[in-house]
């Protein structure tokens, strides 16, 4: 491996243990193996499009240019010290793949890095996803968090002062999408038996319970008494229905 990394790395004055040559090539190798890796990066010619159209590197120390040439470089130590902040500023809203010559994507490579902290267990996911216990919980269980009704500026004034410009008959606008049940929360969060077990086995066979447990174990706690639950009412619900069958049959 053509890598630029040290046989250790550590911060001087810290007490946290060093990171070992190893554990950066075992993270960096996680990275590259996963399956839309080679879809997200071609190269690079560091003219910084990226960077400059990235509405993240406006208000926070980000770069997508960074997150690219760390990644294309093979710098093992750069990407660690990346997934301890940076990676987690990213607002996912892929402007740089739109605008990216080569066809890169620094989102994508941000969302496979930030899969991977989660597998890694590093502490920057502990820190980001613990305020979002709540939002977690209502993804797991209902397989929705918003409902168009909260998306208003006063809401959310963090996405900079553009955002105050809106104005528009935004509550209109929402009753024309033909999807009535993701009007109001009432309904959004409003998921049937079947489906809460069917999004509950999606979470459990892909892996994403076990990386929940990985960064918040109090909070997997949770979701799986709440799905246990679940399950337990459908599986009656079944015998219902396979008793009532067989009282129809005599």
């Amino acid at each position: 491996m053509n890598a630029h990394v040290n046989p250790q790395i550590a911060d001087p004055v810290s007490s946290g243990n060093e990171i070992s040559r190893e554990k950066l090539e075992e993270i960096f190798e996680d990275i590259r193996s996963h399956a839309v890796y080679d879809h997200e990066i071609h190269g690079c010619l560091n003219c910084g499009i990226c960077t400059a159209t990235c509405p993240s590197a406006h208000y926070y120390d980000y770069s997508p240019r960074e997150i690219i040439q760390l990644v294309w470089t093979e710098n093992l130590e750069g990407i660690y010290d990346a997934m301890q902040e940076k990676i987690w500023a990213c607002a996912q809203c892929y402007t740089c793949a739109a605008r990216c010559p080569f066809e890169n994507s620094p989102g994508g490579l941000v969302m496979i890095m930030r899969e991977v902290a989660i597998k890694h267990e590093m502490e920057s996911a502990k820190e980001v996803l613990r305020p979002f216990s709540r939002v977690l919980l209502k993804v797991v269980s209902t397989g929705n968090q918003l409902a168009p009704n909260m998306i208003t500026k006063e809401a959310f004034p963090d996405w900079g002062p553009n955002v105050a410009k809106v104005d528009a008959p935004l509550m209109i606008l929402r009753k024309a999408i033909p999807m009535p049940t993701m009007h109001t929360l009432d309904t959004a969060w409003e998921v049937n038996l079947r489906t809460s077990v069917e999004l509950y086995t999606i979470w459990e066979a892909t892996g994403v319970l076990d990386q929940l447990e990985a960064v918040d174990e109090n909070l997997f706690d949770v979701v799986q008494d709440v799905m246990d639950e679940k399950r337990e009412e459908w599986e009656e619900w079944l015998e219902e229905q396979d008793d009532d069958e067989d009282d129809d049959d005599a």
